[in-house]
C-alpha cells in the first residue's frame, strides 16, 4: 500500500478548526504529502461579482464579509504552510464543492471535522457524512467532542 499524496483539508472555522488542521498537516507530513485546504461559503450572501463559484483569493472585494472568510482561509493556510495554489474557497453546498475539487485535483485523502451527529441530525445530513458516502477517495472523519481545544 503506498502513502497519500494528495490530502485535502475541508477548513471550517468552529472551535475546533485547529485540532483538525493540526491532524491534516501531521498526515501531510507524515506521508510527505501535498496539503492544500479549502472552505465552501454556504453562509452568507453572494455579492455581484464576475467570480463565479471559485473565489480568486488574490483579488479584492468590497464585499467586507467575504474578505474577511478569505483572510481567515489564508490565515490558516499560512499557518499550515500550504501553497496559495493549493488554496479553495468557493461558494456552493460544501460536500458538492469539497468533492468536486478533491476529483479535480486528484486528491487521495480528505480530511473533515465531524461532530458525531446522531440521531434526526444525522438523518437530516452533516457535511462530513456527506462526503464520506459520496467521495471517491479516502475520508478521514475527525472526531469533534464539546470541550475540546
Amino acid at each position: 500500500m503506498s502513502g497519500y499524496q494528495h490530502i485535502l483539508l475541508a477548513v471550517g472555522y468552529s472551535e475546533h478548526g485547529d485540532y483538525v488542521a493540526k491532524k491534516a498537516k501531521s498526515l501531510a507530513s507524515i506521508y510527505q504529502a501535498k496539503l492544500s485546504i479549502i472552505h465552501v461559503l454556504d453562509n452568507i450572501p453572494m455579492p455581484d461579482t464576475n467570480y463565479g463559484t471559485v473565489i480568486p483569493l488574490n483579488q479584492h472585494s468590497s464585499d467586507e464579509l467575504l474578505e474577511a472568510e478569505k483572510a481567515k482561509l489564508m490565515q490558516v493556510g499560512d499557518q499550515l504552510a500550504v501553497d496559495l495554489a493549493n488554496r479553495w474557497m468557493l461558494w456552493g453546498v460544501p460536500k458538492q464543492e469539497i468533492i468536486h475539487i478533491a476529483e479535480q485535483e486528484k486528491v487521495d485523502l480528505i480530511v473533515v471535522g465531524s461532530h458525531g451527529r446522531h440521531g434526526l441530525a444525522l438523518l437530516m445530513g452533516s457535511t462530513a457524512n456527506s462526503i464520506l458516502h459520496h467521495a471517491r477517495c479516502d475520508v478521514m472523519a475527525v472526531r469533534l467532542q464539546d470541550g475540546m481545544r
